[in-house]
């Protein structure tokens, strides 16, 4: 089963605001064993509307329609879609009231007669009351596709889809089983691994799929199939995935099932009973910023410290003057001391640091630009690395970032 997203407005068009609906659409349908095929991003204009319809309804069962399902003239997707489908538009008392319900309760400006015609809704499409919002949902049937519009809100989009239209989707088709697993791995690069694992790649069965899914410092590897038989697929895949691991044990981090690197700093910490904390300087709170978005990070994780001057790293981490004006702000000894010096600080089991030049000019003692060290205090002592990072300051930012995930993770897994 085939489904194409389209999602509308000029504020996608234009990068005013980033399109986050098919990331998770996307996601929902897959887990159903919808295969979504195209991604379309469109004005709010009727005849690109009505364009998109009559091409995606040619290869696509379904279509799913985020936006412009507002209260104002510039919405256009509900009087659109009630035209294309030779509809009419008729009032739905209960949504109505659901509507002035939500302004009396939760919104503080009056509610207008232009607010109160989000209740008018076209009356052969199945309509889907928006607990959250003025715009319901509506799903268009016809003999060759089904037609979905969805509000572009992403947190009404969300509801409106768990709660409704996976349900509906998921009882009226019979639709096969897609299962995706994908490892993570840090520390070596996308052509170095795609040598390492060349053989059993070409090995794979052509029911299995082998994507590639890189980025600074770091690479997913999605094994991927589909059938009809939910355990034969899993038997499948899972087989494949264990002999990958075999191959990959030295930077394999973990399955992205089981949630991103700084999840699994965090299980380990919380398991240990051991605690966090970091000094930053070319990094500037990433790391720090990746550690708490865990639920429940304050159990593990003491604190930060933005030491970006050569006074906050003195006055606040306790790093010596002469070290700094003998080894310079980017070298390793410096990197060790600020890790030792937010550890005492913060009183933490591990204390976490990096230093470094992300450019775009040579900084202190002339230090190259992409030039960093990352040290980590533990139990046992300090340890401390260097790498070159790369001349874009954002590559040499992320690519620190990642590096000291890896690092802290392999350290705290085997302490």
């Amino acid at each position: 089963m085939i489904a194409e997203l389209v999602t509308i407005g000029d504020e996608i068009l234009i990068g005013q605001i980033v399109n986050t609906n098919s990331v998770f659409l996307s996601k929902s349908l897959n887990s159903i064993g919808i295969a979504v095929s195209q991604i379309t991003s469109i004005s709010d204009k009727p005849t690109d509307i009505i364009n998109t319809i009559e091409r995606s309804r040619k290869t696509a069962d379904v279509i799913i329609i985020t936006g412009g399902l507002g209260p104002t003239s510039d919405d256009v997707t509900k009087h659109t879609l009630t035209s294309y489908f030779d509809d009419k538009l008729i009032w739905y008392p209960k949504i109505k009231k659901h509507i002035e319900d939500l302004f009396k309760n939760f919104i503080s400006t009056p509610i207008s007669d232009m607010n109160r015609e989000q209740a008018l809704l076209p009356s052969k499409a199945k309509i889907f009351k928006n607990e959250y919002g003025t715009a319901s949902g509506m799903w268009f049937s016809s003999d060759d596709v089904e037609v979905i519009a969805l509000p572009g809100v992403p947190y009404e989009m969300k509801f409106l889809m768990e709660k409704s239209i996976l349900p509906q989707l998921k009882k009226s088709f019979n639709r096969p089983f897609i299962y995706n697993k994908t490892l993570m791995t840090y520390g070596l690069g996308e052509s170095v691994i795609a040598l390492r694992i060349s053989d059993w790649e070409s090995k794979l069965p052509d029911s299995v799929k082998l994507a590639y899914l890189p980025s600074l410092g770091r690479v997913r590897l999605r094994l991927s199939s589909s059938g009809m038989s939910e355990i034969k697929v899993r038997e499948k895949v899972d087989k494949q995935v264990r002999s990958l691991r075999l191959l990959i044990e030295d930077i394999y981090v973990g399955d992205e099932d089981n949630g991103s690197i700084e999840v699994l700093i965090g299980k380990i910490l919380f398991n240990k009973e051991k605690t966090l904390s970091i000094a930053e300087s070319c990094t500037g709170g990433k790391i720090s910023s990746a550690i708490v978005t865990n639920a429940g990070a304050s159990k593990f994780f003491n604190g930060g410290i933005v030491a970006y001057t050569k006074r906050s790293k003195t006055s606040v981490l306790n790093v010596s003057n002469e070290l700094i004006e003998d080894k310079g702000v980017v070298s390793s000894n410096v990197a060790e001391a600020m890790a030792l010096g937010v550890k005492e600080r913060f009183k933490s089991d591990y204390g976490l640091a990096t230093t470094g030049n992300a450019g775009p000019k040579f900084g202190d003692k002339n230090s190259k630009i992409g030039q960093v060290y990352i040290a980590i205090a533990g139990p046992h002592g300090v340890l401390s690395e260097s790498h070159q990072m790369g001349n874009h300051r954002e590559r040499v930012i992320n690519k620190t970032t990642n590096k000291a995930l890896e690092m802290l993770y392999k350290l705290i897994k085997s302490d």
